[in-house]
Formats: structure tokens, sequence, C-alpha cells
């Protein structure tokens, strides 16, 4: 039996457990993906997203998946649509510099709601190595990013 003293360590060590999740993300793998109400494609359609837009995934049923975009919109997708390639999106426009410093070289410059690639790296804490489709490979501050986490 539990003791007093012992339910508030117990009800903090669940909470903590719980942060621990890692967040799962996946990106669109179509050229263009519809999101439904509800598991079903006879559900209202609700919206369109395009390839390499990344979404977090909520619930796995296996044929459809529910998600979280940006905006934090939730709707399903059919499974057939996600792929596991990770993708971000800018949530406000930055520089991508050539190493993980703010004072470092430019690469390029990323407007608003552009998807980059985000690319496995060991980074310094706060920056994330990332990749244009146009080729542009450097770092950018994990703050101006959705999908990273």
């Amino acid at each position: 039996m539990l003791s007093l003293t012992q339910i508030p360590v117990i009800l903090i060590g669940l909470m903590f457990s719980f942060n621990a999740f890692a967040l799962d993300f996946r990106s669109v793998a179509s050229t263009k993906a519809i999101l439904y109400d509800a598991p079903s494609v006879e559900a209202s359609k609700l919206y369109i997203l395009g390839q390499g837009y990344p979404v977090e995934v909520i619930v796995n049923l296996g044929e459809w998946i529910k998600v979280r975009d940006a905006l934090g919109g939730l709707s399903w997708i059919e499974g057939k649509q996600l792929s596991n390639k990770r993708m971000v999106l800018v949530i406000a426009k930055t520089d991508i510099k050539s190493t993980e410093d703010a004072s470092s070289g430019l690469v390029a410059t990323v407007e608003k709601d552009v998807v980059l690639e985000l690319l496995p790296s060991e980074t310094k804490a706060g920056w994330v190595k990332v990749k244009h489709r146009d080729g542009a490979t450097g770092y950018v501050p994990n703050s101006v990013l959705w999908g990273s986490n």
C-alpha cells in the first residue's frame, strides 16, 4: 500500500514521463494530399497539403492517420499519403547559416512557409541542419521552424 508521502512523488514522475515521448513528425509524400474531418474518403474534405509539408502524428490507425498541421488544425489523412522523410516548415523569415552560429556566413535566406528537409546531424543546442530543395544546405535556429521537435 502507498503512503500519502509516496503519492506526490509518483504523480510527479508520471508527469515527467509523458514529456519523454518523442513527437512523431512525418511529411506529405504525394504531390497533393487531401485531408478529411474523419478517417474515411466519404468524410468531408477539409483542405489539401502539398508534397513535403510536415505534419505531427496524433493517432495512427494504419490506413488512416490523425495529424496536426503547423496552424494546430487536426484532420485525417490516408497513411499511404505520408512519408517518414523529416521536413520542417519555416515559421519566420530566416537565414541559413554555414555553421551553428548567428554570425557565420550566409548560405541563403528563406521566407516564411518554405518547407526544408531536416538533415540528421549532431548540432549545437538550438540549431538544426537543413536542406532547401534547391540544394542550399546549412543551419537554422530551431525557434524559426515547425516540425523539428
